[in-house]
């Protein structure tokens, strides 16, 4: 399927992606794997929450951990540009007759909670409370060292009508991944801060989080990583890679937290930020698109994922697959 020509001038600027908020069972477990091990900050923590940074960041979170007794995702968030975007927001979600609501958010201004064409909660905001710059406190780098968050990678029942929704509030496609047999997309990558992607959408059942991904220096920081996961109780969270994706060019690995969340590390993709920039599309039986190298995904890439709480899914009716590694 032909993709929507790009939404230059949306009515609403978002910047960019800005955080999410998991649920977890046990917050020392999660604690033991976010910051030991990955290397987030805290900013703030008690009993129930426990709010985290990466070292780039000026903004008071990324990620939230909630304590529940279920895993699942409730929100991801996006920052718009200003004030007046959060109200031009509200008009485009109740044009499109989905629900909005404005709520309280710690640490953050005037929040907008709403949902996309798929169910999906999502947020908006433009004030995050401002944290003192870490970039340059080098003896607070540890794990992987991530500096940033990058992107969220969605599972869709439909990725056409992501795209379509998506592009509607101006994130415009780099690449794809087509179905010739149908000619509908498999698969697909959107920004707004001039990288790869902000969100992807990934054909599956949905709408779950495939996961979240943060930028990280070096392809070295993630060998790093795996050595000290090896090596301390985490070797079976490993779930695929080191390699480099054929999609975006990246440098990535994907990993389990012990809930199951899926968290993909990430560097070394390119530059989007041109309006006219072209998007690349892939056929879904090139094995080159999952892996440059060529090695396939395991089969949990492809099925597993989180909810998002109190949100139905529904399944794709486009069964077509790519290469599945056995």
């Amino acid at each position: 399927m032909a993709l929507p020509a790009p939404n230059l001038y949306p009515d609403f600027n978002i910047i960019r992606l800005s955080h999410i908020e998991l649920v977890v069972t046990d917050l020392a477990q999660s604690k033991a794997f976010y910051v030991d091990t990955l290397g987030l900050q805290i900013t703030y923590e008690d009993s129930t929450h426990i709010y985290l940074r990466a070292m780039e960041e000026r903004g008071h979170h990324c990620v939230i951990l909630m304590k529940g007794d279920t895993p699942c995702v409730n929100v991801c968030g996006f920052k718009v540009y200003d004030e007046e975007d959060l109200d031009r927001a509200e008009t485009f979600f109740k044009s499109k007759g989905l629900p909005t609501e404005w709520i309280t958010r710690p640490h953050q201004g005037r929040t907008l909670r709403t949902r996309d064409n798929m169910g999906m909660p999502i947020e908006f905001y433009h004030k995050m409370e401002r944290l003192p710059s870490i970039h340059q406190k080098y003896k607070l780098y540890n794990g992987v060292k991530p500096l940033r968050i990058d992107h969220f990678n969605y599972f869709s029942p439909d990725v056409d009508a992501s795209i379509a929704f998506w592009n509607d509030m101006g994130f415009r496609v780099t690449e794809h991944t087509s179905d010739a047999e149908t000619g509908r997309n498999w698969a697909a990558w959107m920004h707004r801060k001039g990288g790869v992607h902000d969100v992807a959408f990934t054909n599956g059942t949905g709408p779950r989080l495939h996961h979240l991904a943060f930028w990280v220096p070096t392809p070295l920081n993630i060998i790093d990583l795996l050595d000290l996961m090896a090596t301390t109780g985490y070797v079976a969270n490993i779930e695929r890679g080191p390699g480099r994706h054929g999609i975006s060019n990246a440098f990535f690995l994907y990993i389990l937290c012990p809930d199951g969340h899926r968290t993909e590390i990430y560097c070394s993709d390119y530059q989007t930020v041109d309006p006219d920039h072209e998007p690349i599309n892939w056929d879904l039986k090139d094995p080159q698109r999952q892996t440059l190298w060529g090695a396939a995904a395991p089969r949990s890439w492809f099925e597993h994922g989180s909810t998002f709480k109190d949100v139905p899914t529904r399944d794709s009716d486009l069964k077509a697959q790519p290469i599945i590694a056995p």
